[in-house]
């Protein structure tokens, strides 16, 4: 299924390259949720091949040490409300799962990078589009004076390449749910461990209701994930082009 997912994402780009507005704007839609759903088997995949290599051997039984995403998702928490959250406010929400054997990991530190090798995969996806796309694609002002669609391939790319780059930011933040609370919770107390497991289940959702719903927050979240798209090369221009494509809709 994973081969299914690339073979997609790769048809898309070529779908792209047609000298046609529609069929440009449906190979960036295809190329963005299809780019998006391989990036999310990578990153489920780094957690479990930490963890393997942690102690955890049970993720090997679990099937986790696989890219076909049938072994970790679910089809509203992987496939329903990620789409629906990009859709709304273009907000890469994080899914599936991997549940890990935390008493079977050698440490701390262990635990901490099991949490990480999600989100870091995230980053590394993202700073490899921005990089392709500032070396081999046009520039901004190529890209600027040109038709919509004309560049349709490289501004996908580069909408991809920021959605890689907000789901590293949303996920690193230290919010019980996310990674960013994983990677730090084993060096905290007893009782904030207790909070974390509480607050699980709806501090994710709290935290994209005040993106979405607060003035201003969404805008500071979107500065921050730019700011480090610029740092590795992106160009926002192409990434808003890529953006407009995608939500064909709007």
């Amino acid at each position: 299924m994973f081969l299914g997912l690339l073979a997609l994402t790769v048809g898309a780009g070529f779908l792209t390259l047609m000298d046609n507005e529609t069929a440009a704007r449906a190979g960036v839609f295809l190329l963005v949720l299809g780019g998006w759903a391989v990036s999310l088997c990578v990153h489920e995949f780094g957690h479990a091949i930490v963890a393997f290599r942690g102690g955890d051997w049970s993720v090997r039984d679990k099937g986790y040490l696989s890219l076909d995403p049938r072994k970790y998702t679910d089809p509203v928490l992987s496939l329903l409300l990620p789409i629906l959250f990009l859709a709304i406010g273009g907000i890469p929400l994080p899914g599936g799962a991997v549940w890990i054997n935390h008493g079977a990991l050698r440490s701390r530190a262990v635990e901490s990078r099991v949490s990480l090798a999600g989100p870091l995969s995230n980053l590394a996806i993202g700073i490899l589009l921005a990089v392709v796309v500032a070396v081999f694609g046009p520039s901004a002002t190529e890209i600027a004076f040109s038709g919509l669609t004309e560049h349709a391939l490289w501004a996908g790319l580069s909408f991809l390449a920021l959605l890689q780059l907000a789901a590293f930011v949303l996920n690193i933040l230290p919010v019980p749910g996310l990674d960013g609370w994983g990677a730090v919770e084993p060096f905290l107390s007893h009782e904030a461990r207790v909070f974390g497991a509480k607050a699980r289940p709806w501090a994710p959702l709290i935290l994209f209701a005040v993106l979405i719903g607060v003035p201003g927050v969404s805008e500071v979240f979107w500065e921050a994930v730019t700011a480090l798209y610029g740092v590795f090369g992106g160009d926002e221009f192409a990434a808003a082009v890529g953006q407009s494509l995608f939500f064909f809709w709007r």
